[in-house]
Parts: C-alpha cells; structure tokens; sequence
C-alpha cells in the first residue's frame, strides 16, 4: 500500500465524494478514484458504497478510516512541530466538550494568547468526547468526569453541586431547598446514558434508597429545560449549566452532596504536543479560584 493511495482514500471518506477530495488533494479526480480502485482491488475489499454523486464508506472503510485519521493526524502533527519550531502561530485544535459552560472560559484564554490557531469544538456527553478523544477526531476533550483510563491523562478544572430544577407551579418553587428523600415517586426527567449528572444523580438516589418515577430520558440541556418548564417533571443539573429563566426554579439539596466535576482530558501519548500542553496551561491558568486542585 502507498501513502497516496491511504491520503486519497481519507480525503474521499472525510468529504464525501471523490470530486472534493481531489480538490482538496489539488489532483485530478480520475487520479484519487484510480488510487482508491487500486486499494480496493490489491485487498480485495469494498471502501465505499458509491450511490450517484456521493459515496460513504463502507464497515471496512469505516475502520480504516479511523486508522488514517490518526496516522494523517500524527502527520499533521509532525509538520506543525517542524514548521513552527515550537511556537504557536498557526494550527487547528479540535476541542470536544460536554457543554458549553464547561469550556467556554479555557476558548477565551487559548484565543486571546494564540489567535493564529483555529479552535473547532463539538458536543456531546462525557462518553463521546472519550470516544472522539479515542479516535483522534479531537485532540483534547472538556468533560464532567475522571477518564479512568490508561489511555488518557486528566487534569482538574472546576467542581460543582448538582441542583434539582422545576417548574414555578411545582411545590418545590417556593423553596430554597429539600432533601434527597422528597424526590421518592416524584416525576423525574434524566439525561440520557453515559452523562455524568445523571450517573451523579442516580447513585445519590441509590444510596438514599430513593426511588423517583422517571418520566423521560432526555440527551438535549435544552429540551430538559423546556420539559421542566412545562411541567412534565423535575430534573437534575449542574449548577454551573443551570440557565435562570421566567418559569424556571432551581432548588437545592440539603441533605446529600451530589456534584460534577470539570476535567482537561487527552490522550496520554498526545499529552507532549505542542498544543495540548498550551491548551491544558490556558485552562489551569483560568481554573476558578477555590476550585478542585487549585
């Protein structure tokens, strides 16, 4: 196999025809679909599900693609190393975070001392930013949890209660707080599997031998808060991610410390670039005072 036929298949999976990746090549189309025809005949494999204009790669090409990503991701690496002797003037961070209350304070500062660097950031639960961190589609990740893993290293950002929201015209509104064992047979609203206010949430509850009726499982911040509004339930949040809002109470628990964490977190053998460690100082740098580790 040659790298150029690899860098022609990546370039077709990342944009999805064979047009714009061999506009993004600066080659000739016939050239990157010769190159991929290739691959495909000296392996006897299938990349890509070819339906008209578009393509989309198939289980086979679905693998491989997650081996280029990281093979053309150390590469990329290696070049900025080179290129910039250390100093950081140009480059793309692929940043994923749990939310946007997480990560937007660490952005500001990273942006103010590179601002030649592009910053991109998604979304998502603190399992998918492990997941994207595990297959280099993000070089650092913001996230409400400790990576119990060896593959990655973590880093202390912030620690916050978890708080319980509701609606004005429920019974909890007109308080300032409540104990764990009023949420027994309320109707509550839980964010979806593998988020950590809800794995927070659910064993505070075990261990208070509570057992609240779960009316929805919700992965949307957003739609939670309109459900509350509403109410259809209770739900619980981080502070930090609670948004004040007509209709809206947040109430808190008085009798059980439930809390989520903020963590910097990379891969282990990504911890020495360049831009990680800059990332990681920026937001170590900006840590709330009084917070966890400072």
């Amino acid at each position: 196999m040659r790298l150029t036929q690899l860098r022609s298949f990546h370039a077709v999976a990342t944009t999805g025809s064979f047009t714009a990746a061999a506009r993004s090549l600066h080659v000739s189309q016939p050239t990157v679909t010769t190159q991929v025809g290739q691959l495909e005949v000296l392996y006897g494999v299938e990349l890509f599900h070819r339906a008209g204009r578009g393509v989309r790669p198939t289980e086979m090409g679905e693998h491989l693609m997650t081996l280029s990503r990281q093979i053309f991701g150390l590469e990329a690496e290696a070049v900025q190393l080179l290129r910039e002797s250390g100093v950081l003037r140009t480059g793309h961070l692929r940043v994923a975070a749990v939310g946007p209350s997480h990560v937007t304070r660490m952005l500001v500062a990273f942006n103010q001392r590179y601002p030649g660097i592009k910053v991109s950031v998604s979304t998502g639960n603190s399992q998918e930013v492990l997941d994207r961190l595990a297959d280099y589609s993000a070089d650092v990740g913001v996230l409400a949890q400790v990576a119990r893993d060896e593959r990655f290293v973590s880093v202390p950002y912030s620690e916050h209660a978890v708080t319980i929201i509701c609606s004005a015209q429920h019974p909890f509104a007109k308080r300032r707080s409540i104990r764990i064992g009023e949420l027994q047979g309320e109707r509550l609203i839980l964010r979806e599997s593998g988020s950590t206010t809800r794995k927070a949430i659910e064993t505070a509850l075990e261990v208070a031998g509570v057992k609240p009726d779960v009316v929805m499982e919700i992965a949307s911040r957003e739609i939670i808060r309109e459900a509350v509004l509403q109410n259809v339930g209770v739900a619980a949040v981080s502070e930090v991610e609670y948004v004040p809002g007509p209709g809206l109470r947040a109430v808190r628990l008085n009798n059980a410390k439930v809390r989520t964490y903020a963590h910097v977190v990379c891969l282990s053998e990504r911890q020495n670039s360049a831009m990680v460690r800059a990332f990681v100082q920026c937001a170590q740098e900006t840590r709330p005072l009084g917070e966890v580790g400072a």
